[in-house]
């Protein structure tokens, strides 16, 4: 237009015809320039809002790629998102850009400058591709990271994000490379979870055979890629899960863990890390009984879509390694998380290297991602690169022992349906375990277990005060005879747990407890489960979760007082009239109750309680089908016995031909001494006598690999009399056929390592003879 009159340009115009005295244009609505002048034309390229303007009729032309063009007199200088971009200037003139085009530009009195589409990146004239690329990069993170921002409704994780977000922001700007700025960078623990589990595997398999040490690395190797990718949860999710657990101390790791593990994910600009290296056992602790639970039922679902060989190795390997490994997670004294775990062992067991993947192996990759974990089983002796020794070449097996072949084969028969012949097995059988109903309502998620409690710290969720208040109903519905105020006082106590039974959202049982860690007991204050949900498993259950919390928390002996209705119940759980906590350490602390039956139970921390019915029924059905096998390789036919015609009315069993071969040993008729005390001593007794022995020197301490090197390659399951010691003393020998078993297993090993002429093996025979006429003179076996 002209002389002041103003033109509108519609959505897809390229060009704008401007007139003079400062009147307003709109593109698309957009409120774009202000300005004017005689007859001055403006144009630009394809696609970009753009305004030109001039003085008495100079033109400008603007290039194809600029996003700003100021044509004028000498300007002052304009800023896009703090990066110089143009100059330019006018008298008293403004220019500016609509919505998402941040540049103004303005200035006064001035020669005249034109601007090219380089001006506007003048600073990255001397910048290489690749930091060009990098640079890229990194915006492309920023525009991630602000949607991330934008949809997150977690506030604990939107404001690691913004973080991130403002911290590569200010990387583009200064053009510098990002680092987290904390207190401490990686690794924040050490052993490291990676080496933790390596050293677990060394710990507890380094005896195995190469092949059945192989299926143990590849458990680990499984279970250490399921952390890495694994989504932790949220501090508010896990303050609603766990309130009573260390949320500052867990918040921390989570920000760490976003912060160099999972964001790094998404944004290749940030270093990655990856979470078994970087974190150790406080982390693997928050998560492990969550995602040990998951892996397992996830494991279970997807069963039907496993290759044959990777079925047995999940479902029934797994879960095993898992529960193990669980123990030493869990226990204080574990030598695993010692960072001097190998350190003066010259017995100790196999070490497991970690090395680094070649990433010329691996395809294309990102520098971030180049490492990778690999658990390689290696001996001390060999270089890792050289063949383990064939195990045909080793000495015969122990006598006694069952190949562990044999046990995977009749695993993949019995845990196999295909192979399985019979009726359907799905259903719950008439001899099912007490549990057996209750463990599969859990894996289906009908019912949950909580640890719950109040507290004077922090105030509990609404939720936790209604299960409290839900229990304390229970309890009193189920003890009448007992004080309902009592039950109020307990249950509402910080010093007393809940271990809660929900079912539909609701309480329908649970066990109030209290720990008295410096005494290592617990007393169980109130047990019961809401009567028309009885007789499903549900208790019995319920005391096996309790148990299993208590061995992760280091207490091994629960003690309660059980009324005439009661006691039933708890012998079923495992407790006894017969107390192993001294009553030194309980008197004065459990409260004692009139007319009720003092109880105690001993904790196996070997034992997974809330599988120990499905283990003992598979060993069950392992020990029948070796049965089986075994009678079938019986091809000899005896005749009939004649002696009951000639008038015998009975005859001893080991006299019926063949039936040695079947596999049949007699009943020892030996005393079983039933007092422990008695049994202990005796015991004790005996195991003074045999190292006193002339011929004990060479049993008396563990054997040491530089004596004899492969020893525990050839003895899978050692034994020595410093052992049998430190065994007796913690009371482990219950019974005489334990003791006799560990004292016949030193023989056996010492036969079986060296050759009839050496001095052991003359040892070993003259100490055995002796030890089992002191066990005669004791009558723990006949003369």
């Amino acid at each position: 237009g002209e002389r002041g009159s103003e033109g509108d340009m519609g959505r897809g115009c390229p060009v704008y015809w401007r007139g003079r005295g400062g009147q307003r244009g709109t593109w698309g609505g957009v409120a774009l320039c202000t300005g004017g002048g005689e007859g001055v034309r403006g144009g630009h390229g394809e696609g970009l809002p753009c305004v030109l303007e001039g003085e008495r009729g100079s033109e400008g032309d603007m290039g194809r790629g600029c996003p700003v063009y100021w044509r004028g007199r000498e300007g002052q200088r304009g800023t896009w998102g703090g990066v110089a971009l143009c100059t330019g200037g006018g008298e008293r003139v403004r220019g500016g850009h609509g919505e998402g085009l941040p540049c103004v530009l303005e200035g006064e009195r001035g020669s005249e400058g034109d601007m090219g589409r380089g001006d506007h990146v003048t600073h990255l004239e001397n910048v290489s591709e690749e930091e060009m690329n990098r640079l890229l990069g990194i915006a492309l993170d920023v525009e991630y990271l602000n949607t991330c921002v934008h949809k997150e409704e977690d506030a604990d994780t939107k404001q690691v994000y913004f973080s991130l977000f403002k911290l590569l922001r200010k990387c583009i700007l200064q053009m510098g490379r990002p680092v987290v700025e904390a207190q401490e960078s990686p690794p924040f623990e050490k052993p490291s979870i990676e080496q933790g589990v390596n050293n677990f595997v060394q710990y507890k398999f380094s005896h195995l055979p190469s092949k059945e040490r192989q299926t143990i690395v590849e458990l680990a190797k499984m279970f250490l890629n399921q952390i890495n990718y694994w989504q932790l949860e949220t501090p508010s999710q896990r303050r609603q899960r766990a309130p009573a657990d260390d949320a500052a101390g867990y918040k921390v790791n989570y920000t760490r863990w976003l912060c160099y593990c999972n964001v790094p994910q998404f944004c290749d600009s940030l270093p990655r890390y990856e979470t078994t290296q970087i974190f150790g056992r406080t982390l693997l602790r928050s998560v492990f009984t969550v995602m040990r639970k998951q892996l397992l039922e996830q494991a279970r679902q997807e069963k039907d879509k496993l290759p044959p060989e990777k079925r047995t190795l999940i479902l029934t390997h797994f879960p095993k390694f898992l529960s193990m490994l669980e123990e030493e997670v869990y226990s204080h004294s574990s030598p695993i998380w010692s960072e001097e775990f190998l350190a003066g062992s010259s017995g100790g067991p196999i070490p497991i290297h970690t090395v680094s993947v070649d990433p010329s192996s691996c395809g294309s990759v990102s520098p971030a991602r180049k490492t990778a974990s690999v658990l390689e089983p290696s001996g001390q002796k060999r270089k890792p690169s050289e063949p383990l020794p064939h195990e045909e070449t080793k000495k015969l097996r122990i006598v006694g022992d069952i190949p562990m072949e044999l046990i995977n084969e009749v695993m993949a028969t019995i845990t196999d349906p295909a192979s399985m012949l019979g009726p359907e097995t799905s259903l719950l059988s008439a001899h099912s375990a007490r549990d057996e109903a209750a463990r599969l309502e859990e894996r289906r998620g009908v019912i949950e277990f909580h640890v719950i409690g109040n507290s004077l710290n922090q105030k509990p969720n609404k939720r936790i005060l209604m299960w409290l208040v839900g229990l304390q109903n229970v309890f009193s519905h189920q003890l009448p005879r007992m004080p309902k105020e009592y039950i109020t006082r307990l249950v509402f106590d910080p010093k007393h747990k809940t271990l809660s039974l929900i079912k539909d959202g609701r309480v329908i049982g649970g066990i109030c407890f209290r720990m008295f860690p410096s005494q290592s007991f617990t007393e169980i204050v109130f047990c019961a489960v809401t009567s028309n949900e009885q007789v499903k498993g549900y208790g019995t259950h319920l005391m096996n979760h309790l148990k299993e919390y208590h061995i992760k928390h280091d207490i091994l002996n629960f003690l309660t007082y059980a009324d005439e209705y009661a006691i039933g119940y708890f012998k079923k759980q495992g407790f006894s009239k017969d107390i192993k906590v001294p009553k030194a350490k309980y008197l004065g602390y459990i409260k004692d109750y009139e007319g009720a039956t003092l109880m105690g139970c001993e904790l196996n921390p070997s034992i997974p309680y809330t599988e120990f019915s499905v283990i003992i029924k598979k060993q069950k059905e392992i020990i029948k089908k070796l049965i089986e096998r075994k009678q079938a390789q019986i091809r000899k036919v005896y005749p009939g016995l004649s002696c009951f015609k000639e008038g015998v009315r009975q005859i001893p069993i080991e006299s019926i031909p063949g039936i040695r071969e079947t596999g049949w040993k007699p009943v020892g008729k030996g005393k079983e001494l039933k007092d422990p005390d008695q049994l202990y001593s005796t015991l004790k007794t005996i195991l003074q006598h045999v190292k006193s022995h002339q011929n004990a020197w060479p049993f008396m301490e563990p054997v040491k690999k530089t004596e004899a090197p492969g020893y525990y390659q050839v003895i899978r399951f050692p034994m020595d009399l410093k052992t049998m010691s430190e065994r007796l003393k913690s009371r482990y020998y219950t019974t005489r056929k334990l003791f006799m078993a560990d004292m016949q297993r030193i023989f056996t090993n010492c036969r079986e390592y060296n050759p009839p002429e050496s001095e052991y093996y003359k040892c070993a025979n003259l100490l055995e003879k002796f030890f089992y006429t002191k066990i005669k003179e004791a009558g723990l076996i006949e003369k």
